[in-house]
């Protein structure tokens, strides 16, 4: 058996998923594919990234039956309000071809326009109360954000789905969803964003630290981290359009790693973000019309 996790509603998510930011949507498809093919069951997407309808494809074209499989979406910052986002639940449901979603999230906390947010996660908790989502959550959302939130929210988000790797671990925003009970999903799990943000000097693929462990496990970088994260108790969303790889990633179940192993890779957290400052995405920097179909 897989790994799982158990969200504060009760909701059972596999621990380990599928992501596909930045996949082309016409290669969306294949990929998925061949992850569900692998033994992927979670699939993470987001109406930005433009191919929720490629992932869409791959489930029904896939054969596996709907209640084996865990789809998640996110809804952008233009689509947020009240109306706006349950009008966002259906155009993503329309592209994916599904009548519900499992894991509904707020992509960005918009603290520019708290209020939209606010709305947008009503609506949320509107669709998790008409049975139309299974679980809702928020992504990048910093503690002040969180804070914020549950001070108007009437149901805690199960997920905040966040940029964690070994060189950017953000403890303050994993202690503050542990203290909430919110499962802390890792996005970029592997360090990939480091490739062409933030340091151009260091890599996690390359570590020493994080090779040396590799070596002793007969694994590679990347099956380390992912293995990092599940002892850890998060979940991870590593993404890839090469087979390979995308078969690679999901081979984590057949080794453990020490206390020490664990705090080494712990130590390698430089502070350093890859992706935008959450404080920093407004609707003036970051607009993306998020198309009907």
């Amino acid at each position: 058996m897989h790994p799982t996790v158990t969200l504060d509603n009760g909701v059972v998510m596999p621990a380990l998923g599928f992501g596909v930011f930045q996949t082309p949507p016409k290669v969306t498809a294949q990929a998925v594919e061949t992850a569900l093919q692998a033994g992927y069951r979670l699939v993470d997407t987001a109406a930005s990234y433009g191919n929720e309808r490629g992932v869409g494809d791959a489930i029904r074209g896939s054969g596996i039956p709907r209640e084996e499989l865990f789809v998640e979406t996110k809804v952008w910052i233009n689509d947020y309000g009240y109306d706006e986002t349950l009008h966002a639940f259906d155009k993503s449901t329309r592209k994916l071809g599904i009548e519900h979603i499992d894991l509904f999230i707020l992509h960005q906390p918009l603290p520019t326009a708290f209020d939209r947010t606010v709305g947008a996660y009503r609506a949320l908790e509107q669709l998790l109360g008409d049975g139309r989502v299974r679980a809702i959550g928020v992504s990048n959302f910093m503690p002040d954000h969180l804070a914020a939130l549950l001070e108007r929210a009437e149901v805690i988000p199960a997920v905040n789905q966040v940029e964690v790797h070994p060189y950017f671990t953000q403890p303050a925003v994993q202690a503050a969803n542990a203290e909430h009970g919110i499962l802390t999903q890792a996005w970029s799990p592997i360090g990939g964003i480091t490739a062409y943000r933030g340091d151009q000097t260091r890599s996690t693929f390359t570590d020493p630290g994080i090779v040396g462990i590799a070596e002793q496990h007969g694994k590679t970088a990347a099956q380390v981290m992912l293995r990092w994260h599940l002892q850890q108790g998060r979940s991870a969303i590593p993404k890839s359009v090469r087979p390979e790889r995308i078969v690679e990633n999901f081979d984590v179940f057949d080794f453990e790693l020490t206390h020490e192993e664990l705090a080494a890779i712990d130590a390698l957290d430089t502070g350093v973000r890859g992706g935008p400052d959450p404080a920093a995405v407004t609707l003036a920097t970051f607009s993306r019309v998020i198309p009907e179909d």
